[in-house]
This record gives C-alpha cells, sequence and structure tokens, in this order.
C-alpha cells in the first residue's frame, strides 16, 4: 500500500465524487482512478458503489476508513515532527498566506507581536490555497491566512474579518468617477480577469442570471500584472478590498447590484502541535 492511495481514498471519501477528489489531490482522475482500484485490488473488494450523485463507501470501504485515516495522520504527524527536527534551533513562525491577503493588517499585527516577543522570527510565504494547506499539513506553516474553505475536522478556524470586492479602475478610466457600477455596466467593460480567483464563478454566475456576459480582455494569476493594467488603462480588475493598494492612480468603485464578500480566516493544523509563540502571533492577528 503506498501513500497515495491513502490520500486518494480519503479525499474521495470526503467528496463523495472522483473528479472533485481529484482536483482537491491535484491530480488527474485516470491516476486517481487507478490508485483507487489498486487499493481495492490490495484490500479484496470494491471500496466505492458508483451512482449518479456520486459514488459512496462499501461495507469493506466503511471498515478501512477508519484505519487508513490513523495511516494518514500518523505519517503526517512523523513528516512534521522530522521537518521540525531538521530546522535550525531558531525556527521562524512561517505565515502562509493567500495571494490576495491585504497586508496591513497582518504586517501590523507582526510588528505590535515583535514588539513583545523581539527575538522571534517571521517567515511570510504566498500561495495557491492547495499549496499552503500542503505545507500547512506537511508542517513547513504554522498558520495559514485565507479565505478558502476547508473542513473543519482536519483544521482548526480562527475567524478574523469579512470584506467585499470592489471594482479597481484607473482615475482616468470612464468609470472612475462613479461611486458604484452596476452588472450591466460591468459588461459593457474590459475586464481584467483572476482565472484563480476564489469570488469569480459566483461573479460570473450571478452576471448571467441576470442575462450579461462578463469580457475579459486580460487574464493573468497575479494579481500585480492586473493592477498595472489598470493604472494602464486597460480596463477594470475586481479585488477584494484589503488587496487593493492606496494608489492616487486608481480609484475604487462598490458593485451595487450584488452583494459579493468572502470571509478571511486564520487557518492551522489538528494535527500539528501548536508552537507557543505561533498561538501568540495567531491571537494578535485577531485582534484586528
Amino acid at each position: 500500500m503506498e501513500m497515495n492511495q491513502v490520500r486518494y481514498f480519503l479525499a474521495v471519501c470526503e467528496h463523495r465524487n472522483f473528479t472533485h477528489a481529484a482536483s482537491a489531490s491535484n491530480v488527474s482522475q485516470p491516476s486517481l482512478t487507478t490508485a483507487i482500484k489498486k487499493l481495492e485490488e490490495e484490500m479484496g473488494g470494491a471500496l466505492f458503489i458508483r451512482d449518479r450523485a456520486g459514488c459512496r463507501l462499501t461495507p469493506l470501504g466503511k471498515l478501512v476508513q477508519p484505519r487508513l485515516e490513523r495511516i494518514q495522520t500518523e505519517s503526517a504527524e512523523a513528516k512534521a515532527e522530522a521537518v521540525r527536527h531538521v530546522r535550525l534551533d531558531r525556527v521562524p513562525i512561517s505565515i502562509g498566506l493567500g495571494e490576495t491577503i491585504g497586508n496591513n493588517r497582518i504586517s501590523a499585527a507582526i510588528e505590535r507581536f515583535r514588539k513583545r516577543m523581539p527575538e522571534a522570527e517571521i517567515e511570510l510565504i504566498v500561495g495557491s490555497p492547495e499549496s499552503l494547506l500542503a505545507g500547512l499539513r506537511d508542517g513547513e506553516h504554522d498558520i495559514v491566512v485565507t479565505s478558502a474553505q476547508v473542513n473543519p475536522e482536519l483544521y482548526k478556524i480562527d475567524p478574523l474579518y469579512s470584506e467585499d470586492y470592489r471594482v479597481v479602475v484607473a482615475k482616468g478610466h470612464p468609470m472612475s468617477g462613479l461611486g458604484s457600477v452596476t452588472l450591466e455596466v460591468l459588461a459593457q467593460t474590459d475586464l481584467l480577469d483572476r482565472p484563480n480567483c476564489e469570488m469569480r464563478d459566483t461573479l460570473h454566475g450571478t452576471c448571467a442570471d441576470h442575462g450579461h456576459l462578463l469580457y475579459a480582455a486580460y487574464r493573468s494569476n497575479r494579481v500585480e500584472w492586473l493592477l498595472e493594467l489598470a493604472r494602464k488603462g486597460a480596463g477594470a480588475v475586481i479585488l477584494p478590498a484589503t488587496a487593493i493598494p492606496i494608489d492616487p492612480a486608481l480609484a475604487t468603485l462598490a458593485i451595487s447590484d450584488m452583494e459579493i464578500g468572502r470571509n478571511v480566516s486564520a487557518i492551522r493544523f489538528r494535527h500539528q502541535a501548536a508552537r507557543p509563540e505561533a498561538a501568540e502571533l495567531l491571537r494578535e492577528i485577531s485582534k484586528g
């Protein structure tokens, strides 16, 4: 039995769908299906029954699930302990940050924390939700600040703040003088699209429900590029409020006929022992 077989099996248990489990595991569906089939051969029978709703565990699958969960937990704990062991004695507190998490709140909390604990070292790592959560499970991060939805059975979730999304354009853009814009106006504007935006599907779906189709003149997975294009007057980019820099060259507008926002939380892996200094930093971040 290989650890990837265990991981894929538990992903299917969580998502009840092979396609969704493969996407969450960052692997192709054929690879995941092959691994599950090999595991079933080793276990001596089918572990899942597929139906129109997705799939469900067989009696054999229900029997082995808790055992494989223990194997994954022990593996993660062993790896995390090894990572901590090989680090230097003075281990930085590692904070994983989502790509659009505003830096003002986090940096202010870090500075307050270090005034009380000047000996502490802080490491800030920006990445995708998938890479950050993988690093959290592997013991590479102490805390991850993200708006991603996670399983509360695996992660401790500390809500931090809520924020809305706003439209950002250059000061000279035709919309820059408006206090807010409608979905209809957005549909007539060249958008600077972020394919990895966590609210992208919601925004496009709501527009479609109102008979509007958003057009993306540019696409990039990097917020800095989209903001620079906005400064040049290339179009409008939609970003969470704390991700918008204070810039005299930019104007920000509300979306008047749609409520679109997100909740940002600090995430910790339940199977990783929390360092006292990391817990103290989290309390500081939670103050706002």
